[in-house]
């Protein structure tokens, strides 16, 4: 127990799980010689709770607790951030990037890894000074996480790792500090340069290949905050809900992070990160929702005739610099590719002809806040001091955030990285035909003139983004929430404006965003059959796991009357189909996405059909109306009619009963064998969000669930401490033989909730305790 200061050997010793310190013990988390002291509590579910005196000690106990769990998944996100993917898994296969819309291969991965997020950017972002570059408390937390880590895989050995995915191979190793920031870094990437890699790994002089809209990131959430006006007790409370793969790098794991005196954060993070980004403390709870902000512009270059590689600013041409990338891709062989960058950034392979080319510019290219923003967002108490990191560090990279406080205050507000690209700078600058016809989807700004640069706010952190004082924002008493689509209607009674980038206003909705309002409204009023009106735990949980279909809340009952009136349809390739047995399916089903529904299946294969139609509703929709319009389907709609007559056609064909429940088509394979899971498709205005919408395979199956409900988390922060109910649906640990694979997966299955263990004395009543002292360098 050498090591730990006072505090923590009190707390400790009082529980009686380890004897109390020796007279004179050392004071804070360090011995004064380089060595990290924690103590990892692991309650149900393998749920570890870190105490430590300081951040270094911190770090260590989380770093090692998080090896134990996934340490192949880690060595694998530090290959791929490292540039080292091709070595060992060969140049051509996919990277498992699960956040791309289109496969990377490694060979590309590599390729921008090596370019974009070098050891000479990194290294330069790191040694700045706070607020952009890391405090000391979040070097000394970095410095203690890579010694946990690599003390497990030090006391473990690589070749006993009971991990098959990486057990004895040769690229597993022992982390840097680097690593660390590499990572933290690639996440300030997400929505920016990271979802063009191949088109920057790519780059150069006549690769025009064709440029199309960005496509909304796989990645999505709900989140909910309810202040005193819309709880019981007229407190806070606060559902959390990302939607966020199953699978690879992206996935969270569920911590608690304490230092008595200083922090006591409970949450999750994102793998190789030492920090809680989605939890609560004490009086304070937030999450976050994937934002609708641009988070690169394009720059369109004027190039010099006979040069591809010089492009002309305000009439004066400037040299393109080059950069040659070496990549190991095995066997002794390399690639070498040459890249290129304009003032502006990286040159990216679409559209470089002869006369134009184009250049991307990243909010996020300088930003190595995000670390040192969660880390303060980690010890914050209330909405007020959540706000005050944020506008500190303005680090938060590609998310809104919905907060609530144990006084009732709710808040929203997309205080993200954003380009500061105005109306006014857009009118004058999006200027080409190409342009254009991008805008608003995309940003592409004329190059060729300085007086298009982007601008900057006198409150901003650094020059060419939005301050805090533009950011969308929200406070109310009531509620806010967010379900992906832009911050414009947070709260229908109050809605935002704000520069064109930060997303739309005055546009439809997506049907979840709708369902996620109906339901407030719902629920505030009592009228949703939960008992008496507004929000406390128990209601929060009972919402999230209601899994409500809302588009077949509009749509069903129209889709009924069809079908008994129409029995029998067309298909778009003009096969008739008796669609009368789907009528009474459809009529007798729940209307919910839970494993034991019968006409779901149905459902889901109608709509993915109907959804393509541009003439779906019969009343349009009414920005004065926005979260109940557009509606009525619309019966007529050959497409719709098709849908349907298709859907019976598809489940007739591959032998699936039309009233087969959901459970016989939608389940999950990431903890072994396959596991029905609730919820459905955000397509169909689902909260509880599973799978991308894919079709029903040759099996009569949808593809195994990768992608989703994440972690969940439903708190009420009374004024006496927080009530929370967790649940990470893919489970704690990557590794297939470990206990906590699965098991809170089959909690899922079954709609069940993880009673969340926050105080001394919740923790040590867990009839699971686990308790591992640590000291070590």
């Amino acid at each position: 127990m050498r090591g730990f200061g006072p505090m923590v050997l009190a707390v400790v010793a009082a529980a009686g799980l380890v004897a109390a310190p020796p007279a004179g013990a050392a004071p804070g988390g360090g011995t004064g010689d380089g060595r990290f002291s924690a103590v990892v509590r692991r309650t149900e579910f393998g749920i570890p709770h870190v105490l430590a005196s300081d951040f270094g000690g911190l770090g260590y106990g989380y770093g090692y607790a998080f090896a134990q769990d996934n340490l192949c998944a880690l060595e694998t996100s530090v290959l791929t951030a490292g540039g080292g993917r091709s070595a060992v898994f060969g140049p051509a296969a996919d990277s498992g990037d699960a956040l791309a819309a289109q496969p990377v291969s490694n060979l590309d991965s590599d390729v921008y890894y090596r370019a974009v997020a070098n050891d000479e950017r990194i290294g330069r972002l790191v040694a700045q000074p706070a607020p952009l570059g890391p405090s000391a408390d979040a070097r000394r937390l970095v410095s203690g996480y890579v010694a946990g880590v690599n003390r497990f895989l030090r006391d473990t050995g690589a070749a006993r790792l009971t991990d098959p995915s990486c057990r004895a191979q040769p690229w597993v190793r022992p982390i840097t500090d680097l690593d660390v920031y590499r990572l933290m870094y690639g996440f300030s990437q997400f929505g920016g340069t990271d979802a063009v890699k191949p088109l920057i790994a790519n780059a150069a002089p006549g690769a025009a290949a064709r440029l199309d809209a960005p496509a909304p990131p796989p990645a999505g959430s709900n989140a909910i905050s309810v202040g005193r006006a819309g709880t019981k007790s007229g407190d806070g409370v606060l559902l959390a809900n990302p939607h966020f793969p199953w699978v690879g790098a992206q996935r969270f794991y569920q911590v608690q992070l304490t230092i008595p005196g200083r922090m006591d954060v409970s949450g999750a993070s994102l793998y190789g990160s030492p920090l809680v980004e989605i939890g609560h403390t004490r009086h304070l709870a937030w999450s976050h929702t994937v934002s609708t902000a641009q988070r690169f512009t394009l720059y369109q270059l004027a190039l010099t005739p006979g040069d591809p590689t010089t492009y002309t600013v305000d009439g004066r041409p400037e040299a393109m610099t080059r950069q040659t990338v070496t990549v190991p891709v095995g066997g002794g062989a390399e690639v070498t590719r040459t890249l290129y960058s304009s003032r502006y950034g990286p040159m990216i392979a679409s559209g470089w002809t002869a006369a134009s080319a184009l250049s991307i510019k990243g909010a996020s290219a300088d930003n190595m806040r995000s670390l040192d923003e969660w880390l303060a967002m980690d010890q914050s108490d209330s909405v007020a001091k959540l706000r005050a990191a944020q506008d500190r560090y303005q680090g938060i990279p590609f998310v809104n955030t919905i907060a609530a406080d144990s006084t009732g205050v709710s808040y929203t507000a997309d205080a993200s990285v954003v380009p500061h690209v105005t109306d006014e700078l857009a009118a004058r600058c999006v200027d080409s035909p190409l342009g254009q016809a991008q805008y608003p989807a995309q940003t592409v700004l004329d190059g060729a003139r300085s007086d298009c640069a982007w601008g900057s706010d006198p409150d901003a952190v650094e020059p060419g983004i939005f301050g805090p004082r533009t950011n969308p924002a929200l406070t109310r008493e009531d509620f806010t929430t967010n379900s992906n689509d832009s911050t414009w209607l947070t709260n229908p009674a109050q809605p935002l404006s704000y520069p064109r980038i930060y997303g739309d206003t005055g546009t439809p909705r997506s049907l979840r965003t709708r369902l996620g309002l109906q339901q407030i409204s719902e629920r505030l009023q009592g009228t949703d059959g939960l008992g008496p009106a507004r929000f406390d735990l128990t209601t929060m949980q009972q919402l999230w796991y209601g899994d409500r279909n809302y588009s077949a809340e509009q749509a069903r009952d129209a889709v009924v009357a069809l079908c008994r009136a129409n029995p029998r349809l067309t298909t778009a390739d003009g096969r008739t189909v008796d669609v009368g047995a789907a009528c009474p399916v459809l009529a007798a089903w729940d209307l919910r996405g839970d494993p034991d529904s019968r006409g779901s299946l149905l459902w889901r294969q109608f709509w993915t059909g109907a959804a393509r139609a541009s003439d779906l509703w019969s009343v349009p929709f009414d920005p004065q109306h926005p979260a109940t319009t557009p509606a009525t389907l619309n019966q007529s709609s050959p497409v719709v009619r098709q849908a349907l007559a298709a859907a019976v056609a598809k489940l007739t064909g591959l032998g699936v009963a039309l009233d087969a429940p959901l459970s016989a088509a939608q389940r999950t394979t990431v903890g072994g064998p396959a596991v029905p899971v609730p919820g459905c498709s955000g397509a169909e205005g689902c909260y509880n969000v599973v799978g991308k919408g894919e079709p029903l395979g040759a099996d009569g199956r949808f593809p195994p669930v990768v992608f989703g409900s994440s972690f969940v988390m439903a708190t009420e922060l009374t004024p006496d401490g927080p009530r929370t109910s967790t649940l990470l649906t893919y489970s704690q640990s990557s590794d297939p033989t470990s206990a906590h694979h699965n098991d809170q997966t089959e909690l899922f299955s079954h709609k069940q909730w993880v009673t969340d263990r926050y105080t001394e004395a919740q923790i040590c009543a867990s009839p699971r305790l686990r308790v591992s002292v640590l000291n070590g360098r």
